[in-house]
Order: structure tokens, then C-alpha cells, then sequence
């Protein structure tokens, strides 16, 4: 009887649900940051800490929070993605996660405490962005280590995770709507705004920390452990019976193709360096490269399409949002333009990443082998112009070509969806291109492109803003 069909079931989809609250919980930190940029802002330019409107007079970019904070959030998500890679094999697991879920909430308990602090300019903007690294340096090891994890589990578990990933920038926006129409002050709006975050983290925590009781959980988790176990003794016995070069007729226990059909196991003994009865026996070289992990360099000569995809993905999303995005003013003036940016920037481009990274459960196309898959990836660049086009002030270079607010609504629709969907099909498909043994070592490699995508599209934000 195969693994599969003694594979428990995900009673109640327990092992689902925490997966997705785990793939919201990696992104909290980037989204509640990004979407409280015009609460930082207003104090950066002595405005009140906590008026989180779009007044052409209040909000200026005299410290370019906006760049910043995307480079200080993905260069250390580059810089410990690949650090990850070499911190698995010596810290556990365990601490790799739980520990950087534990700094992460103390980090957001950080940020709400300062809502209460007056503090000068300058010092509030490197005390932010040493926060901004620091809490996305955690979130990094976080995120690397369960792609991982997730990898051990069928396919569909990696699209939850990303599904949960996509509906974390969705939560940050609708928290910041709320607390843009709370009727408290615009302090204790500010402080409720920031403990959300923290209340998500300890969610999180408790989520992972619950997975390892779920025997569907177990089985995977388990079944992958016992792999690497069984892969060292077998290779282990294997070297045991070579003996003076030549191989017995049995390899851990596994009869030869001689004695299956009746001959005697000597009849299978061969000299050295002669290929003997077909399949007669396998060699340690067979045995490794059969039962062994490939290696990177291996797993990525197969994945490298996917990995092409999800880097460019991500350095035309981050290439304008929100630098640029975050930036666009509404041609309506009154009570609108308090919500607008909330709304039609972060609010519509969150929702739509997240169901574009939803329906990938019931749709995949183009399939991985298709040449039209990089194809389309590469030709969301057309977003960049489109987006530098809209009401976006200050502005030096470029004219206004999209100045309704229906029209910056729709391009970041489309925008926002391709950037979901292809990127949750690339992370999807690239476990599938490799051995279910090499699974692991795909999911951290398409992370680290991942990051890589990030801090490309973070570093292009400066000089794509400066052209506007």
C-alpha cells in the first residue's frame, strides 16, 4: 500500500487554515507598514503624527518614506532568504520560526508604543527604518523557512500559503479603513491600528504552533524525517556489502532480477566494472542518485524558468508600488480624499493579489511547460509606463495622461491581479519541475528569487519615481 492512500485527511482542513493564517502572518509586517506610509509621512514633515488624510499641504515626501521603506523592507528579505539557506541545516526549525514570529511581535509592540512618543523628525525616521529592517530581517527567515515547510505537503497546501500571504495586504488596508472612519482620535485610531498587527502575529504563533498535533500534519512532517533517516542507512548497508568491488546479489534486502526468476543470488555476482544481468543489482552510485538530494545547482537547472518569472513578477510590482502608486491624488476633492489612496491603492491592489493568488486552486494557466507562460510574465512591464501616467504629484518629466480616478482604479486592478496570479502559479509550478525528494530545496530557491524580485523592484523605485 503506497503513502498516499495511507495519508490522513485534513479533518475540518485544520492543517489548511493554519497554513493560510501562517502565509498572512509573513506578510504583516510589510503590508501594516506600507499601508500606514501616510501616517508616517505626517509626522516626517511636522504635520500631526496620527491626520491620516491625502492634503496636498500635509503629505510631502521631503524624506522619500515611501522608497525607503521598500528597500529597507526587501534588501534584508534578500540578505536572510539567503542566510536561510545555511541557517536550516544548524538552527531548528522550530526556532527559526517561533523565534522570528516571537521578535516580530515585539517589534510591532515597538511601533505602537511609539504612536504615544513625541520625537524629533529625524530621529523617528531612523528609529522607523531600523525597525523596518530589523522586524522584515525576522520576517524573512520566517517566510524562507516555511516555503519550506509547505514544500513537504501536497501542492495545494502551497497555494493556500499564498492565498493567506495575499489576504495579508488586504487585512492591513481594511485596518487602516477602519480606523480612518473610527470616531476615536486620530492618536488612539493610530495605536489600534498598530496593535492589530500584533494580535495577527500571536494568531500566527499559536497556528504554528498547533500544526505539529494534527495528524495530517504529522504524517508529512513525519514522513519527510523518516526519509532522511532511511536515505543514510540505506546508503550506509550499501557501502557495508561492496566488498573488495563486488557487489552481493542483494541490495538492502532487494532481491535481483536473476533470483526473481529463479536463479540462485550468486548467479548474479559480476565482476567489477561489467554491467552483469540487467538490473541485477544497484550500485551505491545508483542508490545516490535514485534516493539523494539533488544538488542547488541541479534543482535550479530545472526550476530556472520558474525562477526567471517570479523575479520579474516582483521587480515591476515593487518597481512602482507603492513608491509610485501611493503617490497618485484624486481628481475629487472633499471627504474622498481621505479614503482614496486606502482605497483605490492599497485596498483595490490587495484584494485583487489576493484572489489572483486565490484562483490559481481552480485555474493554471498557461500550463509550466508552456513557452507563453514567461511570455506573459515578461509583458506586465507595460504596467510601468501606465502607472507613471496617472495623477501622480509631484511630478517633473512625464505628463498626466490618466488623470480620472476610475481610470488609476482599473490599471491597478489588472495590475495588482496578473501580479497575484503569476506569481503564486510560478511558486506553484516549481516544486512539480523537480523529484518530490528536491521539493525542499526548490521552495527556498524560488524564495530566495523571490527576495531578489523584491529588492530589484525596490532599488528601480527610486530612479522610476524621479522620472515621473
Amino acid at each position: 500500500m503506497n503513502g498516499r492512500t495511507d495519508a490522513p485527511q485534513d479533518r475540518g482542513w485544520l492543517v489548511g487554515i493554519c497554513f493560510f493564517i501562517l502565509g498572512l502572518g509573513t506578510l504583516l509586517p510589510w503590508n501594516f507598514f506600507m499601508t500606514a506610509s501616510l501616517y508616517f509621512q505626517g509626522r516626517l514633515n511636522g504635520t500631526d503624527a496620527t491626520e491620516w488624510s491625502n492634503s496636498t499641504e500635509g503629505v510631502r515626501k521631503e524624506y522619500y518614506f515611501n522608497n525607503w521603506m521598500t528597500l529597507l523592507s526587501q534588501l534584508p528579505l534578500l540578505v536572510f532568504t539567503l542566510l536561510n539557506s545555511f541557517l536550516y541545516q544548524r538552527i531548528s526549525e522550530a526556532i527559526r520560526i517561533a523565534g522570528s514570529l516571537v521578535f516580530i511581535l515585539l517589534f510591532f509592540i515597538l511601533t505602537a508604543v511609539l504612536v504615544k512618543v513625541p520625537m524629533e523628525e529625524d530621529r523617528f525616521f531612523s528609529v522607523t527604518m531600523a525597525t523596518i529592517w530589523f522586524i522584515n530581517s525576522f520576517g524573512a527567515v520566517l517566510q524562507g523557512s516555511l516555503f519550506g515547510l509547505v514544500g513537504l505537503l501536497p501542492q495545494k497546501f502551497s497555494a493556500i500559503f499564498m492565498s493567506g500571504q495575499g489576504l495579508a495586504g488586504t487585512f492591513a488596508a481594511i485596518a487602516m479603513l477602519l480606523a480612518i472612519a473610527s470616531d476615536a482620535d486620530s492618536e488612539t485610531a493610530a495605536l489600534g491600528y498598530f496593535i492589530t498587527p500584533c494580535v495577527g502575529t500571536l494568531v500566527t504563533l499559536f497556528s504554528y504552533l498547533l500544526l505539529p498535533r494534527l495528524e495530517f500534519a504529522q504524517y508529512y512532517l513525519n514522513k519527510s524525517n523518516k526519509y532522511e533517516a532511511t536515505t543514510t542507512d540505506e546508503l550506509s548497508k550499501e557501502s557495508s556489502i561492496m566488498e573488495n568491488g563486488k557487489p552481493t546479489g542483494h541490495a538492502n534486502g532487494t532481491v535481483t532480477s536473476s533470483t526473481a526468476k529463479g536463479g540462485s543470488a550468486a548467479d548474479a555476482e559480476v565482476d567489477p566494472g561489467s554491467e552483469g544481468p540487467k538490473g541485477a543489482f544497484l550500485s551505491l552510485e545508483q542508490v545516490e542518485k535514485g534516493q539523494a538530494k539533488a544538488s542547488v545547482i541541479e534543482v535550479f537547472k530545472k526550476i530556472w524558468v520558474m525562477a526567471f518569472c517570479v523575479t520579474f513578477v516582483f521587480t515591476v510590482t515593487l518597481s512602482v508600488f507603492p513608491a509610485v502608486t501611493a503617490d497618485v491624488e484624486t481628481s475629487f476633492k472633499g471627504k474622498w480624499e481621505r479614503f482614496f489612496i486606502s482605497v483605490c491603492c492599497f485596498l483595490v491592489f490587495n484584494l485583487n493579489d489576493w484572489f489572483g493568488r486565490t484562483v490559481t486552486t481552480l485555474i493554471q494557466w498557461p500550463r509550466k511547460e508552456s513557452r507563453l507562460f514567461p511570455l506573459l510574465v515578461v509583458s506586465r512591464v507595460v504596467f510601468v509606463p501606465l502607472l507613471m501616467l496617472c495623477n501622480v504629484q509631484k511630478r517633473s518629466f512625464l505628463p498626466v495622461i490618466f488623470s480620472h480616478d476610475a481610470a488609476f482604479a482599473v490599471i491597478m486592478t489588472l495590475f495588482s491581479l496578473s501580479s497575484g496570479y503569476f506569481v503564486c502559479l510560478s511558486m506553484s509550478y516549481a516544486p512539480q519541475l523537480v523529484e518530490q525528494k528536491d521539493a525542499e530545496t526548490a521552495g527556498a530557491l524560488m524564495t530566495f528569487f523571490l527576495a531578489l524580485g523584491l529588492s530589484l523592484g525596490a532599488g528601480l523605485s527610486f530612479p522610476l519615481r524621479a522620472l515621473v
